[in-house]
């Protein structure tokens, strides 16, 4: 791990100032090379990271600059502070971020319909066309896992996906995996594959329900659904997925919350 040169915070932003205009800050490259731990794996989903003063000694800077950083990554739902217990990397499976990424929601109370019932159908390694290889940054026929599920509340078909994941960092995914997991889908990947989803790009419009779409969803032909294709992006934003999904919204809404 790279370390910045012995220093107090003001020496080393005068040491580390070009005249050009890519300056950043010293707590942003301290949070640069956090980022990059926490991209090499250095610290997993769950575990906690070095306190600030041993990150400070590492660094060489003061603990202020390296709170700086980590108050960033928090706010970025990377990193997560456990009051008297220390900083956490965020994963998936705590409660409060199992829906980070899904914003349907019923309009009645989420937790009265229990979790979303899986039902796999398709699962293989495929060659990528040309838009998914776009959206993945990958060349067009570089191996890709496609998955296609139907999502049930309640009972009833609620949500169908199509994903598409990587090939070599999703080595060995299987329909049984995918099906047997009890937690959600993006904490799978962290604990399987080590590939932790930070953030996520959508495109929402509406759409009708073809013959195939209808028969799994359990709906006329021609029914109103929301279209919702989102790239996830791990760290550095590198994107590790596209989702294309389909939503029944006669008893639900997709929610967002702006600030």
């Amino acid at each position: 791990m790279p370390t910045l040169p012995p220093s107090d915070d003001t020496a080393a932003e005068a040491l580390h100032a070009p005249a050009a205009p890519s300056f950043s800050p010293l707590y942003q490259q301290i949070k640069g090379l956090l980022l990059q731990s926490l991209q090499a794996g250095e610290w997993k989903p769950g575990e906690a990271i070095p306190s600030e003063m041993d990150l400070a000694a590492r660094f060489r800077v003061s603990q202020g600059t390296v709170r700086k950083a980590i108050d960033e990554l928090a706010a970025e739902n990377l990193l997560l502070r456990r009051q008297g217990k220390g900083t956490f990397v965020a994963t998936h499976a705590e409660q409060h971020v199992q829906y980070r990424f899904l914003r349907l929601v019923p309009d009645g109370d989420r937790e009265a319909e229990g979790p979303a019932e899986r039902s796999i159908l398709e699962c293989r390694r495929v060659r990528s066309s040309a838009d998914v290889a776009r959206a993945l940054g990958l060349r067009t026929a570089d191996p890709v896992v496609q998955v296609r599920r139907v999502l049930s509340f309640a009972g009833v078909p609620t949500i169908l996906e199509d994903i598409w994941l990587p090939g070599s960092a999703f080595k060995g995914l299987s329909a049984e995996q995918m099906a047997g997991y009890q937690g959600p889908t993006y904490a799978m990947f962290e604990l399987d594959f080590g590939v932790r989803m930070v953030r996520a790009e959508e495109k929402l419009r509406a759409v009708a329900a073809d013959p195939q779409q209808a028969a799994l969803l359990k709906v006329p032909a021609g029914t109103p659904l929301l279209s919702v294709e989102r790239i996830a992006f791990t760290y550095n934003d590198l994107p590790m997925e596209l989702r294309r999904g389909l939503y029944r919204t006669e008893n639900r809404h997709y929610r967002n919350d702006l600030s």
